[in-house]
């Protein structure tokens, strides 16, 4: 009772606001539920993760610079990515669905996309090199793009299982470079000399030289065409032999 008459006591003596203001945090406090009213609104607060999500460009225009700083932070983050090779997720690949990314430092810096698969799920290291036309939707507008992927030969069989992409291989240069020697004389002076033949070039000249011989030569006898009747002759006596 004397806590009662105390805090009445105290409440008399407040002014008009201050018991309004006493009132309301008695009844906050102590109601359950109602302090959920005091929590802010979190719905709209994006850090910068979300920010680069949602400004980010699979390939951003150089001549324009952004605006904005969510455009600059986006910008930035793509800059520092690595584009040569791209990482894939073919987890859809019966729906002819492929997503695709560029390289981070991390991932260039490990070889993942380059000498490991570039499928995100895959590590092996016996690949093959793909030229794809990578199409997707940015901001509601289709845009292509060619870019490159490594890929073993199960995620290949993946990225191939709608439609045959190209494969990219190396060329093989057959060709003879012709080879030059040079002699020096005095200070920085080089005498240039003929080129000299190499030992394919050898081979075939003596090959040449050879046939050339053969029909100019007129030692080797000429073996005359027997006649039909005498062949068939020998024939059958070899039969009856």
């Amino acid at each position: 009772m004397d806590l009662k008459k105390s805090y009445c006591s105290q409440l008399i003596s407040l002014t008009p606001f201050d018991l309004h203001k006493t009132l309301i945090n008695y009844y906050v406090l102590t109601k359950r539920g109602s302090t959920e009213l005091l929590k802010r609104n979190t719905a709209n607060d994006k850090c910068d993760i979300d920010v680069i999500r949602e400004k980010h460009q699979f390939l951003w225009d150089e001549t324009t610079s952004p605006l904005s700083w969510e455009e600059k932070l986006a910008k930035k983050y793509y800059d520092k990515l690595f584009k040569e090779y791209c990482i894939c997720d073919l987890t859809q690949f019966k729906e002819n669905k492929v997503a695709m990314r560029w390289q981070t430092e991390q991932e260039m810096v490990k070889g993942k996309g380059q000498f490991i698969c570039g499928d995100k799920n895959c590590n092996n290291k016996e690949l093959s090199t793909w030229e794809v036309n990578f199409g997707y939707i940015e901001k509601g507008v289709k845009k292509n793009a060619l870019v490159k992927l490594r890929l073993c030969s199960q995620c290949s069989y993946k990225l191939n299982y709608r439609h045959q992409k190209k494969e990219v291989r190396k060329r093989c240069n057959n060709s003879f470079k012709k080879q030059s020697n040079f002699d020096i004389k005095g200070k920085g002076k080089f005498k240039k000399e003929g080129n000299k033949p190499t030992e394919c070039q050898e081979v075939a000249k003596d090959c040449e030289r050879e046939r050339n011989n053969i029909w100019r030569s007129n030692n080797t006898p000429l073996q005359e065409d027997k006649p039909r009747d005498e062949e068939f002759e020998e024939y059958l006596t070899m039969l009856l032999l």
